[in-house]
């Protein structure tokens, strides 16, 4: 994977697992499906190259209302990076396959997509790239990143390119988008104390830091989850470090924060995951669940009980924290690195990384679903051949409570898009 987050980043134990994990994959090519429930079809089959793309990562599709999915790949498409500069693509309910824009290492485009992207009524499509921009060789020769837009021909227009001061550099969420056209994310690193922002983008392109953390100081740091507001324009988020200090003690970087921000910029730590971690520790790299009474729901990817394989917790508005889950390994899974959606019954789901299997070097992940009363059920575990493994990404839902998501690997070695029925 030719980018990786640098400096501090590149010390975080979390994202030093990231690097050996891929580069251990021992993933062969092999088309077919091995033998699995009748309800996991691959509906696309990453192939890598100027066709489509590879490596989707840290990102979960899309769904409009006519049931065409979008999303990003890291890696692929026409663009002069090492390995391609990734693309953004659409695939029809038939299984067409688009690619929508192939970014370019070019100082008018952005490279390496990450996160979600966000759709408007309009058909536009917005989204950020970690890399690229009008920064240059700046952030250690990859450019600092952009926020972009894609209408609905497809024509891309960049609406901000970070220079990795005080602005921010390198974002690796998805954005949030309000009724107003303003556009809400977070970047890894950068800010007044290089911990990292949270930023908003309006219409015009212009820029605003609604807070830079300071992980230094209690608050958190090295931001790679995305945003989500509830109806009085609060963002929420989470922090991978900061906080309260332990985590990997000779690093000092805390074990990471789920924080509140108005719309004015004032910051309330809502939790410091604690050490040692007996509540998890490093939350996930996608956005937080909020429900209807104010519950905000969430992964981590550590913890001491449960031989540290990782949690779904659950933080009332009190601030009280709740482990929902803890996953044990092996056929249990471990690493569930993304969010979690719901379903109208309150059951949750989402995506483990790694399980038991000798196909990927720590397993290839499985899917999840975790029932209102605790019930922890495995809807699909990879096997890293034909059916992907390694989701690294979060599922979507469309109204018949189909699900569908990406896997890092597999199907002939560059991923694929998944679909699991009721």
């Amino acid at each position: 994977m030719p980018h990786q987050n640098p400096s501090r980043a590149s010390a975080h134990p979390r994202h030093t697992f990231v690097i050996i994990f891929i580069f251990t994959l021992a993933i062969a090519a092999f088309p077919l499906l091995s033998a699995q429930a009748q309800n996991f079809t691959v509906i696309h089959t990453f192939t890598g190259g100027a066709a489509d793309g590879y490596d989707p990562i840290y990102g979960s599709l899309i769904l409009d209302a006519a049931g065409n999915l979008y999303g990003t790949t890291s890696l692929g498409g026409t663009g002069s990076c090492d390995g391609g500069c990734g693309i953004v693509f659409k695939l029809d309910p038939t299984g067409a396959f688009t690619v929508l824009h192939s970014f370019a290492d070019s100082v008018s485009d952005g490279k390496y997509p990450y996160g979600s992207l966000v759709l408007d009524a309009a058909g536009n499509l917005y989204g950020i790239t970690s890399g690229g921009g009008t920064s240059g060789v700046a952030c250690d020769g990859y450019g600092c990143g952009t926020v972009y837009m894609l209408d609905a021909t497809g024509k891309e227009t960049v609406l901000y390119n970070f220079s990795g001061g005080v602005d921010g550099a390198e974002p690796l969420a998805g954005l949030v988008r309000d009724s107003a056209g303003n556009l809400y994310g977070t970047t890894y690193l950068g800010g007044a104390y290089t911990w990292g922002t949270v930023f908003m983008v309006d219409k015009s392109g212009t820029e605003t830091v609604l807070h830079s953390f300071n992980g230094a100081s209690g608050d958190g740091g090295d931001v790679v989850s995305g945003l989500i507001t509830d109806s009085a324009g609060n963002l929420y988020g989470m922090t991978q470090g900061g906080g309260i200090s332990g985590c990997t003690p000779d690093l000092n970087i805390g074990c990471g924060t789920i924080y509140q921000l108005t719309k004015s910029g004032t910051e309330t730590v809502l939790y410091r995951f604690p050490y040692p971690p007996a509540d998890g520790e490093w939350p996930g790299d996608e956005h937080l669940l909020r429900d209807y009474a104010g519950n905000l729901y969430g992964t981590t990817q550590g913890g001491v009980t449960g031989s540290g394989w990782g949690k779904i917790f659950k933080l009332d508005p009190s601030g009280n924290l709740t482990i929902l889950h803890s996953f044990t390994g092996g056929a249990g899974g471990s690493d569930p690195w993304a969010g979690l959606i719901r379903d109208p019954q309150g059951n949750l789901y989402g995506t483990a990384v790694s399980s038991e299997g000798t196909k990927c070097s720590m397993g290839c992940g499985l899917v999840f679903k975790l029932g209102v009363y605790g019930q922890f059920k495995v809807l699909h575990r990879f096997t890293g051949w034909g059916d992907g493994g390694v989701p690294f990404g979060g599922l979507v839902r469309d109204p018949s409570g189909n699900l569908y998501g990406m896997t890092l690997v597999g199907g002939v070695g560059d991923g694929v898009v998944f679909k699991i029925t009721p």
